[in-house]
């Protein structure tokens, strides 16, 4: 009898939770409202022990950010429930000489020190690289800031508002008569945090072959930079500068969004057999025969008419037929959704992307946020634990540290944690 060599049918999959990739590495969360937070929450999604460490009473700013001013009002502002599931919380003052002895113990055994304050103020502490490195030799330590540790621009308070202006990014956003236009999103913060997630992985792979550690200075303008694409590339090598075209692409036509007969629709038909496709199906087959249309360069050069033909033929329909019965095609196709309207797509629904959390402090409220957007081995990756109340696991780090409940009733009495 042979042996079948069918292949085995994947794993069912299991229950959302970390990913484990980074089990057993601890990381140091020093940062706060969201470039580095949104790091720290990346490593935890992927199995890493994240050690929130925050100032006594306050916390994390992103606690008083958010839509609902009660949650502000309770430092758990909907910024901060986002960003933070699947870390613990430790309250420490790092102005006080206990509470840097404190972290002098936290840094010996940790793998990774993540910190968004300005350039040097952790050094001022009496934790700067070589002190880190002394304390450590193991340690990845990642900055990140603005506009990077060095430069003259280094000392300059940044928000992503600042960044997206300073990049290019609102100058090449929007239409002629609208830009610049700041993005809807945080985009340079977010940006920002998956480079310094993504490069403090790379930084512990380095440590495994080497056994060492490393400093990682992420800089927010530059990763935005980094991220502008054809806008920059463009300029860099074609010597074209990119201006604001709306929601057109620069690079191809028809590519941008349509009017349909209900409904906005993205269209990017970039190849020339996905232009004919897309004309046939909107009923006006002769466009391909058109010489204003005849290849890209000649579409793009002529894409405000093609525009209005293609519209009239996808008048016809809803942005949603048209999405469906042009994307079976092979032409892609989407609709422009809200918010609300994307998080209900059985897609989203059935890549885990929405995790449902018990509420911090245990109250009786929903609390849905978002895991990652990578599976790893088939599975979704998602907090696995709800974001902490504002030093909830204090004693229990302060205790894996070492120090004795005497030791932990004295640092609550003297306001250091």
């Amino acid at each position: 009898m042979t042996a079948s060599t069918d292949p085995e049918p994947p794993a069912a999959p299991g229950p959302a939770g970390p990913a484990g990739l980074l089990d057993g590495v601890r990381v140091l969360d020093l940062t706060n409202v969201l470039a580095g937070p949104f790091a720290g929450y990346q490593l935890a999604l992927m199995g890493a022990d994240v050690v929130k460490v925050e100032m006594p009473g306050s916390g994390d700013l992103a606690r008083r950010l958010g839509a609902d001013p009660g949650l502000n009002a309770d430092l758990l502002g909907a910024s901060f429930l986002a960003q933070n599931a699947a870390k613990r919380s430790l309250t420490l003052d790092l102005k006080a000489e206990r509470g840097r002895e404190v972290l002098a113990r936290l840094v010996s055994g940790a793998d990774v020190l993540l910190e968004n304050f300005r350039p040097g103020v952790l050094a001022r502490l009496g934790f700067g690289p070589d002190r880190l490195r002394e304390l450590n030799p193991r340690l990845v330590y990642c900055a990140v800031s603005g506009f990077g540790q060095t430069g003259p621009l280094r000392d300059r308070p940044a928000y992503d508002q600042i960044i997206q202006g300073l990049s290019g990014m609102m100058a090449t956003t929007g239409t002629p008569e609208t830009a610049p236009l700041r993005a809807g999103y945080p985009i340079a913060d977010t940006l920002g945090g998956l480079a310094a997630a993504f490069a403090v992985c790379a930084a512990l792979v380095r440590r495994e072959r080497t056994g060492e550690g490393g400093q990682v200075d992420v800089s927010m303008l530059e990763t935005a930079v980094t991220a502008m694409g054809w806008a920059v590339s463009n300029h860099l090598i074609a010597g074209t500068a990119p201006t604001p075209m709306g929601n057109e692409n620069a690079t191809a036509a028809p590519s941008g969004t349509f009017s349909t007969g209900a409904g906005d629709l993205n269209i990017a038909a970039n190849k020339q057999e996905q232009f004919a496709v897309l004309c046939r199906e909107v009923g006006r087959p002769e466009l391909v025969d058109d010489p204003r249309f005849a290849d890209r360069e000649d579409r793009k050069a002529h894409r405000a008419a093609l525009r209005a033909e293609l519209e009239a033929g996808l008048a016809a329909r809803s942005a949603l037929e048209w999405e469906e019965r042009l994307s079976a095609a092979g032409v892609p196709a989407a609709r422009v959704l809200g918010v609300p309207d994307v998080l209900e797509l059985d897609q989203i629904a059935e890549r885990g992307l929405v995790h449902d959390l018990g509420f911090p402090g245990g109250r009786d409220r929903p609390l849905r946020v978002l895991g990652s957007g990578v599976r790893v081995d088939g599975r979704a990756a998602g907090p696995g634990t709800p974001p902490p109340l504002l030093g909830e696991h204090t004693r229990e780090i302060l205790a894996e540290l070492g120090f004795t409940g005497d030791d932990i009733d004295s640092l609550h009495e003297d306001g250091v944690v």
